[in-house]
């Protein structure tokens, strides 16, 4: 089955001219993407005619992520901090490059590969769960099949927060390190470990960037 799936990788690759980090978003009619900072992806989102979530916590940059994806209407914008509980309290650090960065973590080894990015601010924000936040948004979690994250550390948080959800997902993308880049963060061995009692297994993994001192960041996309 695995086997399958990364052959439908190829060709789908093969048939969009574009990355295999993206060629599942094909088989696909909906994305839940947390993490969403001002919607980078929103036009290759638009192309594929996918309806989308965005999720993202900052408030000014929520604002920006607004605007961005205003002239597309199967795309809506949530402002929500998700992790695996609800109703609680965090410090979460904002960094200087546009929050890209940002975090509920601090910042640690990550800096080895990006030593100008730097925690500039930080704001006090109350957490949901992703079930939580679908409920509440009265979202039809059937509409959309994958979910896409990068969260900055606190990837595996979100899952946690969102174990009701996962039967209905097809494949999860999510970037992640294989060292601590933030202090506690998840790393690609929990993640794969996390994912595999869910019956998801790795069908694409990116590499793009590596700490000189060893450890790797990469985009893996893990499907079933």
């Amino acid at each position: 089955m695995l086997d399958d799936i990364r052959a439908g990788f190829r060709r789908l690759t093969r048939h969009l001219g574009g990355s295999p980090d993206d060629a599942f978003l094909k088989s696909v009619g909906g994305v839940i993407h947390v993490g969403a900072n001002e919607g980078q992806e929103r036009e290759q989102y638009d192309k594929l005619g996918l309806r989308v979530i965005w999720v993202e916590p900052i408030p000014d940059v929520f604002q920006k992520l607004q605007a961005n994806i205003a002239r597309f209407p199967r795309q809506k914008a949530v402002q929500a901090l998700l992790t695996d509980i609800a109703g609680k309290a965090y410090d979460f650090h904002i960094s200087n490059n546009s929050g890209v960065s940002s975090s509920i973590l601090e910042l640690e080894l990550h800096k080895d590969i990006w030593p100008d990015v730097t925690y500039t601010d930080k704001i006090s924000l109350c957490s949901t769960t992703l079930s939580d936040l679908i409920k509440d948004q009265a979202i039809d979690i059937r509409d959309y099949q994958a979910l896409v994250m990068d969260t900055q550390g606190s990837e595996l948080l979100v899952l946690k927060g969102a174990e009701d959800l996962m039967v209905n997902f097809k494949f999860v993308k999510t970037e992640v390190p294989d060292f601590e880049a933030y202090k506690g963060c998840c790393v690609l061995d929990e993640m794969k470990s996390y994912l595999e009692g869910f019956g998801f297994r790795e069908i694409h993994r990116n590499k793009f960037a590596e700490r000189e001192a060893g450890g790797s960041y990469y985009d893996v996309v893990y499907g079933r």
